[in-house]
């Protein structure tokens, strides 16, 4: 299995995905656009992971390599290559797909729980979120559903919270990737992010609740096993 991820940001990498994939012997390249990388082609890789970031999903103006990213999205989708999409990632495949991303009407940052939609409910990625499990939110916009896509999961503070189109392209707008120290990042890297709001937690509340970045792992695992089989 060749992986290729794309990275927008130096705090927003692989996360604990990268281990899973070592774990089981997958080859792992990147392209850091925040570097200048050049974009792979579509027959380089079998899996194309887009990871989050603190720009908008149509900030093309602030960064012009956008715009040939969202075209790899558009052809590897079209191509049945299986596109996984976290935070910002899931709100690009969300673009590329003709959908809107628009500000939520809150932030959302810590750990709350998600739930499966209706159709969640039945789908096997859907069914693993059956518990509503607190998992980590980061983000301040949010996406449409795409037409023809399935809305898998949902929250308290943002009705959008992961989608799957076809059998190839998942988007989850939440983390489960981040280990600790990812979030250690993350909040150092964006403090603004933490300020006071209905679904944002103190720094120290989000980073205090150990055994819930174990859970996440765990769960990333699963996801990860059901989704690329």
């Amino acid at each position: 299995m060749r992986i290729h991820y794309l990275s927008h940001v130096p705090f927003e990498q692989l996360g604990t995905m990268a281990d899973w994939f070592r774990e089981r012997d997958a080859s792992i390249s990147h392209s850091l656009l925040y570097q200048g990388d050049p974009l792979p082609g579509v027959d380089d890789f079998d899996v194309l992971i887009v990871m989050g970031g603190p720009m908008g999903a149509d900030d093309e103006s602030d960064h012009p390599w956008m715009a040939a990213e969202k075209a790899l999205i558009r052809e590897s989708i079209a191509a049945g290559k299986k596109v996984l999409g976290v935070c910002l990632g899931a709100q690009l495949i969300a673009r590329v797909l003709g959908a809107a991303v628009t500000a939520n009407p809150d932030k959302e940052v810590g750990w709350f729980a998600v739930r499966p939609t209706r159709q969640g409910v039945t789908d096997s990625i859907g069914k693993l979120f059956a518990s509503q499990p607190q998992v980590l939110h980061w983000h301040g916009d949010t996406f449409a559903i795409p037409q023809g896509a399935v809305p898998l999961l949902e929250s308290d503070g943002c009705a959008n919270q992961a989608f799957r189109y076809g059998d190839n392209v998942l988007a989850l707008q939440f983390h489960l990737e981040l280990a600790q120290e990812n979030a250690e990042a993350l909040c150092e890297a964006c403090p603004d992010d933490l300020s006071p709001g209905q679904w944002v937690e103190p720094r120290d509340t989000l980073l205090g609740k150990t055994p819930r970045f174990d859970q996440a792992r765990l769960l990333l695992g699963r996801v990860l096993t059901t989704f690329l089989g």
